[in-house]
């Protein structure tokens, strides 16, 4: 599988939050904790996404382990930023090993990641991808199914769906086609995080005026809740909801 980061909050460097903490994204690379049988390391690339000031999205992404990028590493302490996206690959056998294939995934001030894998992809999914428009598919940024998963919710919040509604949704729509996915969706639109739990980890941070999202805690260990499996996780920097997601597919 993957692992992945959202943070909302005060203003803090991609190093503060990614490379330093026990336990940290960098370290999750080599030694994650709770994989559930997805693998045992995550060095098939990596990104990450922040806001700047002005609302819009930078990203950084690459084909290789985090820990190997110096790169990153020198600019991550200098980049600062109060909304951030960022995700460790494992990919899934048969799938490309290349920067596109890496989450997050952006546009405009959206930032997206999915840590799991569609079963019987692409044949179980092919419906759902015949509903995009035909430039949509041409323009996949790679052939894998997290980046089918953004292209269709991308474009379900462009044409005016709230993510609250649209995340669990597509969820529900996988699950129908390809039963035994594993479906952690994250996204950000730079004001909440709107966040899924399908048989993988999850947990939530809230501090005053900053709330983290983890597929594992890092840092002090202190203020760490898990996000029971099958929830939809809607947070601000001041509030964290918990949805069922089963109740949500009854509405």
């Amino acid at each position: 599988m993957c692992r992945h980061v959202g943070y909302l909050g005060p203003a803090v460097s991609l190093a503060e939050l990614l490379l330093e903490p026990e336990h940290s994204l960098l370290e999750q690379t080599w030694a994650p904790a709770d994989m559930r049988g997805g693998g045992t390391v995550n060095a098939d690339g990596f990104g990450v996404g922040w806001c700047r000031a002005d609302g819009s999205t930078a990203r950084y992404r690459a084909a290789v382990p985090m820990w190997t990028d110096q790169s990153f590493r020198d600019a991550a302490r200098e980049v600062r930023s109060g909304a951030v996206v960022a995700a460790v690959r494992s990919a899934t056998v048969g799938m490309p090993v290349v920067p596109g294939a890496c989450a997050p995934f952006t546009d405009g001030n959206r930032l997206f990641s999915h840590n799991g894998r569609v079963t019987g992809w692409p044949d179980s999914v092919a419906k759902l991808a015949a509903r995009l428009e035909v430039v949509d598919l041409l323009t996949l940024e790679a052939a894998t199914d997290s980046a089918l998963l953004w292209a269709v919710l991308r474009q379900r919040v462009l044409d005016g769906a709230d993510p609250e509604v649209a995340v669990p949704e597509l969820v529900g729509e996988v699950v129908a086609a390809a039963p035994d996915s594993r479906l952690n969706l994250l996204f950000s639109d730079g004001a909440r995080l709107v966040a899924t739990t399908w048989t993988h980890s999850l947990w939530v941070h809230q501090e005053r005026g900053a709330v983290t999202v983890a597929s594992e805690p890092f840092g002090a260990r202190a203020g760490w809740r898990e996000v029971p499996d099958r929830s939809l996780v809607v947070a601000t920097a001041d509030d964290v909801e918990l949805r069922p997601l089963e109740e949500m597919g009854e509405r």
